[in-house]
């Protein structure tokens, strides 16, 4: 799927090039457009947004835009359940929502009742609900149909944020259960790489009374392109990063409706493989009435803490060491692991991360117990480099094979850390602490200065 960024018919076409000079580009986003109303059960989408977050806000402003056609401009209440991604709030506001958190139960699911009667207090100016499903607890909600009904019986428009569509590909459509408006991570679902920070496509979709408020786009003579909305433009490039939705719609192609479906339930088994595989060592904090989860699990680290002193920052520390980068730290909830496994990790990969937290909790009973102390002992001071092990003193109180081969495994394959122990909280507070001082750019040419004189 990769290699068509780098063909120059791809990756050199101006996003401004008339459209007789884009004819592929416009049959790719035309075909994969319509392949993702398949997928999702929607009517129309949006490729502008370059990010999920950017998904959000075009979102929120076609439903605004709706409201507005109506006479309803008004409406400016969104409801937010409080197990929603953390960019939703954000995205209503910057679209001049007033935020309406509604609560969860004890077993992470939407209070249904509460967000009837939040509904009911706020019928007259509600503008929509965000939510994510299945939620970011790990969790389908059962009751997503009837929440849908009780925001369209107010006047209300229903978000979904497709951030966990990895669960339902193939196996459920929200433009189908009474969803409105989500956007998707093709950089997330649909195989775009997206470490690093980017680039990312989080098209928006719409049901079929809200596709003439997506975002407007311009073409050549400044004319809108054909095809696009008339609301506000998100992104200065009509079609967001246009470059890269080859690697989507290639993927989409070779995998089909039932290779599709079947990455979804490979994902969901992944993620409750580790569940169950853990549960004696790390309980999971939410699961749904037959104790199953979705594509995600969240490991409840917090009554360990108690007991020991180790957090789940240190526990994420620690599996560096086994050659980990940590699973999603501290979100939804403090002093817990989030883990999505996805449906690409074999099972070999499964057991060797399971076999690591079986490890680190054997490592922490160790601490409960008093056979190491609870200030020195490997977890505290994750990870460990070669050069810390290596060296002629150690100043710890474990043994050095502890801290580098945990596991047997770990001296046939290992991953030494570049870097040992860094504490986050200065780091975050010093942004700026390794940086050059201003002064000694003095001398320095100028980045576009002219050539200098020979």
């Amino acid at each position: 799927e990769m290699l068509p960024i780098t063909w120059p018919e791809f990756c050199e076409l101006h996003p401004f090039a008339p459209a007789d000079q884009a004819l592929g580009y416009a049959e790719v986003i035309g075909d994969l457009s319509e392949k993702l109303c398949r997928i999702t059960g929607y009517d129309a989408f949006s490729m502008q947004p370059n990010s999920g977050a950017q998904g959000e806000f075009a979102g929120l402003l076609t439903i605004r835009a709706y409201h507005k056609s109506r006479g309803e401009a008004h409406r400016n209440i969104c409801l937010i359940p409080a197990s929603a991604h953390g960019t939703n709030p954000a995205s209503a506001q910057m679209c001049g929502m007033k935020v309406v958190v509604t609560k969860c139960d004890a077993n992470g699911n939407v209070d249904v009742e509460d967000i009837r009667a939040q509904a009911e207090k706020h019928s007259a100016n509600l503008a929509a609900i965000m939510m994510t499903y299945p939620s970011t607890h790990g969790v389908f909600e059962e009751d997503v149909v009837e929440i849908c009904g009780i925001i369209h019986q107010h006047g209300g428009q229903v978000y979904t944020d497709g951030a966990n569509m990895n669960a339902l590909v193939g196996l459920a459509k929200p433009g189908k259960w009474g969803s409105d408006v989500s956007h998707l991570n093709l950089h997330k679902t649909f195989c775009i790489p997206h470490g690093g920070g980017g680039p990312g496509v989080g098209p928006c979709a719409v049901r079929s009374h809200l596709a003439p408020f997506l975002p407007k786009a311009f073409g050549e003579g400044g004319l809108t392109t054909e095809g696009t909305g008339g609301g506000a433009m998100v992104s200065a490039a009509s079609f967001g990063s246009a470059s890269i939705l080859p690697i989507s719609w290639m993927y989409i192609a070779m995998m089909g409706r039932d290779g599709l479906r079947k990455a979804t339930q490979v994902a969901m088994l992944n993620a409750n493989y580790i569940a169950k595989r853990l549960e004696a060592s790390f309980p999971t904090l939410y699961s749904g009435r037959s104790g199953l989860v979705a594509h995600e699990c969240i490991l409840d680290l917090r009554p360990l803490e108690k007991l020991s002193g180790i957090s789940a920052e240190d526990v994420a520390k620690r599996l560096i060491d086994f050659g980990f980068h940590a699973p999603t730290l501290s979100f939804p909830v403090a002093g817990t692991l989030m883990v999505e496994p996805t449906e690409s990790e074999s099972l070999h990969e499964l057991d060797r991360f399971i076999d690591a937290m079986i490890q680190i909790r054997a490592e922490i009973q160790q601490v409960i117990d008093g056979k190491l102390d609870r200030a020195d002992n490997p977890l505290k001071h994750a990870p460990h480099t070669a050069a810390q092990v290596s060296a002629s003193d150690w100043a710890h109180g474990y043994a050095r094979e502890l801290a580098a081969f945990p596991l047997a495994s770990l001296k046939q394959v290992k991953y030494w850390p570049p870097v040992a122990r860094v504490d986050n909280v200065h780091g975050d507070k010093n942004v700026f602490c390794t940086c050059i001082p201003i002064g000694d750019f003095a001398d320095e040419p100028e980045a576009f200065s002219e050539p200098l004189a020979i």
